[in-house]
């Protein structure tokens, strides 16, 4: 009986090491295997790292794809942050900023080639030189000096003469503008048709939209004028006749 027992007792341990040698033989390359796949699936922490093709659509966007979809990315993005231009950004369509005062030369009038008939001055172009990339838009204002005294300028009725468009200088470029005054009639001092007497201003004063007044002359002679009137026509990059 002790020794049937001792049997019983065998087989059981030897039943229980079988076991124990089936479960170890279980856990061994199968699981490992099974362990190794895992990873395979990106963690859900990686998942937008995932989707670099919208952000290549969307240039600087995928800086801002932790957050935002791909669909964000495609149009452009907003987590990148300054990636859209601005219009005075490289790239941004803006325009050049207006002329100032410190921009622009204004050179001496010189008697333009078509004018109205008389002996006075008739018309002038006057030019203006731009000393850096600006905007200059509008027409002038015009007054007669009041030889040193500004108190005593003279303002000229204008006209305006055309539409006025931008005009955009870079560096040694010019705009013109055209006064056309009433002429003076006939010789010596001369006349004018309306019956008032003619005025000679030794130089005019010009004021630039924008970019400040400035004193000027002819390049030969005075203006000579009728009536304190003039027609202007609107800065333009062409040179008027």
């Amino acid at each position: 009986m002790q020794y049937a027992a001792g049997l019983r007792r065998t087989a059981t341990a030897l039943a229980a090491a079988a076991a124990a040698t089936a479960l170890m033989t279980g856990c061994g390359p199968a699981g490992d295997t099974g362990a190794a796949a895992r990873p395979s699936s990106p963690p859900a922490a990686s998942g937008p790292a995932a989707t670099p093709a919208g952000a290549a659509t969307g240039g600087t966007g995928g800086s801002g794809g932790a957050g935002g979809s791909a669909g964000s990315s495609a149009t452009g993005g907003t987590g990148g942050g300054g990636a859209k231009p601005t219009p005075s950004a490289p790239g941004g369509g803006g325009k050049a900023k207006a002329c100032t005062i410190e921009d622009l030369e204004v050179s001496p009038a010189h008697q333009a080639d078509v004018r109205p008939t008389g002996t006075g001055t008739g018309a002038v172009v006057i030019s203006v030189k731009s000393r850096s990339t600006c905007t200059l838009l509008g027409f002038p204002q015009v007054a007669g000096a009041g030889n040193g005294s500004p108190d005593k300028n003279l303002p000229l009725a204008t006209t305006n003469s055309g539409t006025a468009a931008p005009v955009s200088l870079t560096p040694g470029a010019r705009a013109w503008t055209k006064l056309t005054f009433v002429n003076v009639q006939g010789e010596a001092d001369g006349y004018c048709v309306s019956g008032s007497t003619p005025v000679v201003f030794p130089s005019l004063v010009i004021r630039v939209p924008g970019a400040g007044s400035h004193q000027i002359g002819m390049d030969d002679g005075q203006f000579a004028e009728c009536d304190n009137k003039v027609t202007v026509t609107a800065f333009s990059a062409t040179k008027p006749s």
